[in-house]
Formats: structure tokens, C-alpha cells, sequence
């Protein structure tokens, strides 16, 4: 973990097998990381279910985020946001192969408010 950087340098390679996680902050209650996706998806029937609440912003790229009980993915483009309670069960459906796409989150103990949208 650096004490300053730039988001968008040494993004992975356009086709890395994994998604690129980095830890730009890691406090007492607070983890801030940078995800690069390069057309990483989660695997068929896989969902998320975090203890803790996040945050995501999507600073580059598109995504397709989709909630457990939605027929439908949010599709997203930079600047747009979503807060995920914790334990709110979700998954990434789509990150373009072409593009890398940029997200930050924040992960973080919702004092237990996990009915926001």
C-alpha cells in the first residue's frame, strides 16, 4: 500500500487471466482498492456475499452488476455509483474484453443499516 499513487497507472494487460486488486487504503473499518477488470465476469450461479458493506464507483470502462432477485443487470459506465450492503448478494455479469474498466471501493461496516439500495 502506497501513501500516493495514481489510479489509472500500471493497469494489467488487456486479456490477464484475473482481475487486478490493489489496496490503496487499509484502516481500522475502512479497506479502499482498486479493481481492474480486462473481461473478467463471476462464474455461472457464483454470487458475492460480503460481511461488509461496499461501495463501488466506476471510474472507467462498463460493467453489467446484477442483484440476487433482479431479472435484470445494472449496466454501468464511468461516474456511476451503487452501494452494496453487506451481505447483499450480487455479481458481475460483463466487463468489456477490449478495455480495461477501473473501479474504486470502499468496503466498510454499515453499523448493521443493510437495507439502503
Amino acid at each position: 500500500m502506497a501513501n500516493e499513487g495514481n489510479i489509472f497507472a500500471d493497469l494489467p494487460v488487456i486479456g490477464s487471466a484475473d482481475e487486478d486488486i490493489a489496496a490503496l487504503l487499509d484502516v481500522p473499518g475502512l479497506r479502499v482498492e482498486r479493481i481492474v477488470s480486462t473481461g473478467q465476469a463471476s462464474p455461472p450461479d457464483f454470487w458475492y456475499d460480503q460481511p461488509s458493506a461496499e461501495w463501488v464507483l466506476l471510474l472507467s470502462g462498463a460493467a453489467r452488476l446484477r442483484f440476487e432477485g433482479e431479472e435484470e443487470a445494472r449496466t454501468l459506465k464511468p461516474g456511476d455509483y451503487v452501494f452494496i450492503p453487506a451481505r447483499r448478494r450480487h455479481r458481475v455479469d460483463w466487463t468489456p474484453p477490449d478495455a480495461p474498466t477501473v473501479w474504486l471501493a470502499l468496503h466498510f461496516d454499515d453499523g448493521g443499516e443493510s437495507n439502503r439500495d
